[in-house]
Formats: structure tokens, C-alpha cells, sequence
């Protein structure tokens, strides 16, 4: 049986990193929590949301505002990653297999029936959200 525990992350794309990271840290008093790392260099940010909830952020400059696919994806904490995509797949659904990210944090993949993706997190001790640092992103 799945036990969603609540809303892990949103996922939203940035023209300008650090306009973004100054607007959400200055205007809405939102710290980053840890950065993403390609090649030396910053991609993208993870922002506390308070708790357990965050907003993600990957530069991607010819991303563009459109009333439709505005979010990349959204992310639900679930108890146990194993028994979740069990269930899912018992109900006929398409899941990616468990992997242990580069943020520590073990996820799978589903989409909605409209094409929505859905990350499922299960954090773990050594999860960035929790102990910070930068990490070098692997996919």
C-alpha cells in the first residue's frame, strides 16, 4: 500500500540562476539548501520551504511562461519507495525502477494519465535536503 507523507518538491525552470535564486531568497526569504553540480559549474538549486518541502530549480534559458506545461514535474515523499512502486505497479502503472539519486535520496518515476510527471522520494540519513552541501548531479 502506497503512504503519501506530503509534498516533497515542485520543480520549476529559471532563465537567470542567480536572478531566481536572488528573488526567492531576497523577496520570499527562502536559503538555499544545497546547489547542483555539472561540469564545475552551478545548474540548478534546492530551496527550503520549511520541514521537508522545497522548491527545486534548474537553468534552462529557453524555457517560456505558457498557460499549458508550466510545472516540470512535482515530487511526493512516500513512506516506503519499495512498497510504493509495488502498489502502483499492481494497479497497471508504469514506474521507472528505484534509484539512489546524487542528492541521496532514493526515487522512481510515474506520469499522471495528462503526461504529468511524479517523482517519488524517500529520503534517506544522508539526504542533501537535510545536510546540505553541494552535489555533482550524474544524469
Amino acid at each position: 500500500m502506497i503512504q503519501v507523507k506530503q509534498l516533497a518538491h515542485v520543480c520549476i525552470f529559471a532563465h537567470d540562476l542567480e536572478a531566481t535564486r536572488s528573488f526567492y531568497g531576497d523577496v520570499l526569504r527562502m536559503d538555499t539548501r544545497f546547489n547542483f553540480l555539472r561540469d564545475g559549474k552551478i545548474f540548478g538549486f534546492y530551496l527550503d520551504c520549511g520541514g521537508r518541502s522545497h522548491v527545486e530549480v534548474f537553468e534552462k534559458s529557453e524555457a517560456s511562461y505558457s498557460e499549458r506545461n508550466q510545472i516540470n514535474h512535482f515530487c511526493l515523499e512516500v513512506e516506503d519507495i519499495d512498497a510504493a512502486i509495488a502498489h502502483i505497479r499492481s494497479k497497471g502503472v508504469e514506474v521507472t525502477p528505484k534509484k539512489l539519486a546524487c542528492d541521496d535520496t532514493y526515487q522512481a518515476w510515474i506520469t499522471d494519465p495528462n503526461g504529468v510527471k511524479i517523482e517519488l522520494f524517500e529520503y534517506t540519513e544522508k539526504s542533501a535536503q537535510f545536510t546540505g552541501g553541494d552535489r555533482v548531479a550524474d544524469w
